[in-house]
């Protein structure tokens, strides 16, 4: 890419973002520029911005986080992850977790166990309850609803749900027991390596779902990793333009971290500089978007989430699973959470986010678009 083409991506934001963009606003406020920064970024300009040196990406770094902080505001939403289950039907080539991992030892937390997380979350002070897993048909729709439920009974919290893929009947049963959010990353926007890196499964497939939990009013968070093998510069502005294309409330992007158990075990680790640029280029793309400082990044660099956070960050998802099951959902090996106390270390997250400047946001943290701000969306949870 020329030096040509990436001042005029530079341009086109900071032309969006105007001259007299105020520092900050508040993110409950619900008027936004028109155009917003990013909306006139093409594939081209997208390739440009991650195909940078590391001047010019420092460029990009400051301009992510300019527009994180009018948009989004300074705070930063901490959201506590039950890992409820290891079981996984898929067999991804990347991940610990894969059906062929024969060396895992499997779990399964019951449902009073997770609603006993839970309150030890709510009341530590997280404002958003994660529950996530494999892709695990252990687990009915109703028994995820009753989770659910459990939660919103005792805490003033949001649930976001991270279960893989389901029939729209099993989403809108979790929907309609009150889940706020879903993420299912879609990992690449690229149709060949998804069928290569998910056997049995489509990238295709994997869209519709997505689909499937709009139309029944989820916030809804994708994302996409950063360093598989096969992957190209190109690859990451599709997974960018996707992401935008499905205008997404939440994405998660970190780095490729191999796993010893599975085929990829070979190969290297997702390059630290090119996931803080596409973390970077994701917050100009998606400027109303919560973005987190992921654990994988934070496992990739001891200061992965401080540099996150200066690069358009905005979330901060601490593990509170129970330290007996943590050490078994074992995505990648080694992650930071292993470190971490059973709360997810939320005093030494505040400390450092108070280094920062960045206050911890007492809210759930829903979108700032302007269509949640509403205190319930009325949603059509039909199943058919």
């Amino acid at each position: 890419m020329t030096e040509h083409n990436f001042a005029s991506a530079v341009k086109k934001v900071r032309d969006a973002l105007g001259p007299d963009c105020p520092e900050a606003r508040a993110p409950e406020v619900s008027a936004v520029t028109s155009p917003l920064p990013g909306e006139e970024l093409t594939e081209d300009d997208i390739v440009a911005l991650l195909d940078t040196g590391p001047q010019e990406q420092q460029t990009v770094f400051a301009l992510a986080d300019k527009v994180r902080k009018h948009f989004m505001g300074d705070a930063v939403h901490l959201r506590g992850i039950i890992e409820f289950s290891n079981y996984c039907v898929r067999n991804c080539l990347y991940c610990g977790l894969r059906r062929d991992n024969r060396r895992l030892l499997r779990y399964r937390m019951s449902i009073d166990e997770v609603l006993k997380v839970a309150a030890k979350a709510a009341a530590a002070g997280y404002r958003t309850i994660v529950l996530q897993s494999g892709d695990d048909f252990h687990y009915r729709a109703d028994d995820i609803a009753r989770m659910v439920e459990g939660i919103k009974r005792t805490a003033a919290v949001a649930v976001t749900l991270s279960v893989g893929e389901r029939s729209r009947k099993e989403y809108a049963v979790m929907r309609q027991a009150g889940a706020d959010r879903f993420l299912l990353k879609h990992e690449t926007a690229d149709p060949d390596l998804y069928r290569r890196l998910h056997p049995g499964m489509t990238l295709e497939g994997r869209l519709e779902c997505l689909a499937h939990l709009r139309d029944l009013g989820f916030q809804v968070g994708s994302g996409n990793i950063i360093g598989l093998p096969g992957q190209t510069v190109q690859t990451l502005a599709k997974d960018i333009m996707l992401l935008r294309t499905l205008d997404v409330e939440m994405a998660g992007i970190g780095p490729f971290i191999p796993h010893p158990d599975t085929p990829l075990a070979s190969c290297p680790p997702g390059d630290l500089a090119m996931s803080l640029k596409a973390l970077a280029v994701a917050r100009l793309a998606l400027p109303l978007a919560h973005l987190p400082a992921t654990t994988a990044l934070a496992t990739l660099h001891p200061d992965g989430r401080r540099m996150g956070l200066s690069c358009g960050a905005n979330v901060i998802m601490p593990n509170v699973t129970p330290l007996e099951f943590r050490r078994l959902y074992e995505i990648y090996p080694g992650s930071i959470a292993l470190r971490a106390p059973e709360d997810g270390g939320i005093a030494e997250i505040r400390t450092m986010l108070s280094s920062l400047g960045r206050p911890v946001s007492e809210t759930c943290g829903h979108s700032p678009k302007p269509e949640w701000a509403l205190p319930t969306r009325v949603a059509d949870i039909s199943a058919h």
